[in-house]
């Protein structure tokens, strides 16, 4: 299986939310692209709730700003100042599973939290993580959350 365009390039995607478990998949892919000599990818997808018309959505509202603030705190809060080498930051549009399945096309891994913000505290898995364990091109590397990655030299 080729890794991508260019298959001597590895890139190792991770899905962030802003959980718990979604910072710990973020050190935990920094460790990975970092053994492999790979690039980060870290992604966080927004969409309208389907519960919202039109009419109620508050015209100054900016999901995709709201994500991005996410996903730098949740990037602040996994490294401090010292980021990752080649980390890339990605907001998109659309359902957590389906663009994070899209993003890891050509990937070397995709690595995603076991449970992340709205989901039930008794679930083992959550629909993001198994869905995308399910249908993504790529291994997927599920992490709970409570277990430490190890510590990643930062690229300056």
């Amino acid at each position: 299986m080729s890794a991508g365009p260019d298959s001597s390039e590895h890139r190792i995607v991770v899905g962030v939310d802003g959980s718990r478990h979604s910072v710990e998949a973020l050190r935990w892919a920094a460790y990975q692209a970092s053994a492999l000599g790979g690039r980060l990818e870290a992604v966080t997808a927004w969409e309208y709730p389907a519960s919202f018309g039109w009419a109620s959505v508050p015209s100054d509202w900016d999901p995709a700003k709201d994500m991005e603030k996410v996903l730098q705190d949740a990037v602040r809060e996994a490294f401090g100042s010292q980021l990752p080498s080649g980390l890339e930051l990605q907001v998109r549009e659309g359902g957590a599973a389906r663009v994070l399945i899209e993003a890891a096309q050509g990937a070397t891994m995709l690595v995603v939290g076991s449970r992340g913000h709205g989901g039930f505290a008794g679930m083992l898995l959550g629909s993001v993580s198994a869905n995308v364990a399910e249908h993504a091109s790529c291994p997927v590397l599920i992490i709970h959350g409570d277990h430490s990655a190890p510590a990643v030299a930062s690229g300056g």
